[in-house]
């Protein structure tokens, strides 16, 4: 387990001081697949170093299964570090050496004899399905193959935590999906922690089980995927969560009735709910924009209605839809640029 205590990370510039990260308390339990997640300069790769002590904490303790790591000497980082490993965004290979050699480096900087070193770094080739490129050099592969030989290499020490530091964002959609199914099989067949590092909500939906949103250096909202796609409580998290939400905001000159449903975890999304209104309250509502997806085999997300009439087709349209399960529902309406909520 690792825990995050009252973590802050301080930067001297020449502007003065600059807190990258204020206050982080986080746990992170054995076996999670953990997502911290903010946009460029919330303090995610700050916080990733922080926690393989590659950044010292201005204040606060880094514990992993009960030792602060700030006690620990030189000798002693380095043996935490073959045990909390690191995937970057560039694969940071070295391009002189083959892909088995890139394999084999860390075990031969601990002093594995080279037959020794040779047959895990074999191993973990075979692991990410590239056995047939041991004698390749990196310059020969693609994107996605460069990552499978650069966790190869960080799986080659037997570690228990993996860290991912955006190690998906140069990549392609569908290479992109392919590194994130590898990554939870070997999560699966190692029982490794992961601790994903990315700016984008579609990795941590894909592979993580919990969550933390960083912004400006600080936790703005942590727990289980599903609970922060269903309740998004901090602007930052909708942000991310509901992008779209931002460029669908209304505009304060035109007039209208308007309904927000939020999705929260439920079948209502594939629910003939618009024509079922319609039938039931004879309201013809029209979809302004929507966007929904599936979480862990719910329905989480929003869409935004038009209601026709007055106030009182409003009240009905509101009230109808409040019955629906595991939805909620906001109302707005503008009448010559006045707004209220219902």
């Amino acid at each position: 387990m690792i825990e995050l205590r009252n973590l802050s990370k301080s930067f001297m510039t020449s502007k003065g001081s600059v807190d990258a990260l204020r206050q982080i308390n986080l746990t992170i339990r054995d076996g999670d697949i953990y997502g911290i997640i903010g946009m460029s300069g919330a303090g995610k790769s700050t916080l990733v170093r922080c926690i393989n002590m590659l950044e010292k904490p201005s204040e606060g303790s880094v514990i992993m299964d009960g030792r602060d790591l700030s006690t620990l000497d030189e000798k002693e980082l380095r043996s935490m570090r073959r045990q909390v490993t690191m995937i970057f965004q560039g694969f940071n290979l070295l391009m002189q050496k083959t892909c088995l050699d890139n394999v084999m480096l860390p075990l031969r900087l601990s002093h594995v004899p080279r037959e020794e070193a040779r047959a895990r770094a074999m191993e973990m080739l075979q692991m990410v399905e590239l056995p047939d490129k041991a004698k390749s050099y990196p310059a020969q592969l693609s994107g996605g193959q460069q990552q499978r030989v650069a966790i190869a290499r960080a799986l080659s020490t037997n570690p228990s935590v993996l860290l991912c530091d955006e190690a998906t964002s140069a990549l392609d959609p569908r290479t992109t999906h392919q590194i994130l199914e590898l990554i939870r099989d070997i999560h699966t067949r190692m029982g490794i922690t992961v601790i994903v590092i990315t700016h984008q909500m579609s990795v941590v939906q894909e592979i993580c089980n919990r969550v933390a949103i960083l912004e400006h250096g600080t936790v703005m909202e942590e727990g289980e995927v599903s609970e922060v796609f269903s309740n998004p409580r901090s602007d930052a998290t909708r942000a991310l969560v509901y992008p779209e939400i931002a460029s669908a905001i209304f505009n304060e000159e035109d007039d209208g009735q308007r309904v927000r449903l939020i999705f929260n975890g439920a079948p209502a999304a594939r629910m003939p709910l618009i024509a079922s209104m319609a039938i039931d309250c004879g309201i013809l509502a029209s979809i302004q924009s929507a966007s929904t997806r599936s979480v862990g085999g719910m329905t989480y997300g929003y869409m935004t209605l038009e209601i026709p009439g007055g106030p009182d087709d409003l009240a009905r349209a509101v009230n109808y839809l409040r019955k629906t399960p595991q939805i909620s529902v906001q109302a707005d309406v503008h009448y010559s640029m006045k707004e209220g909520q219902a």
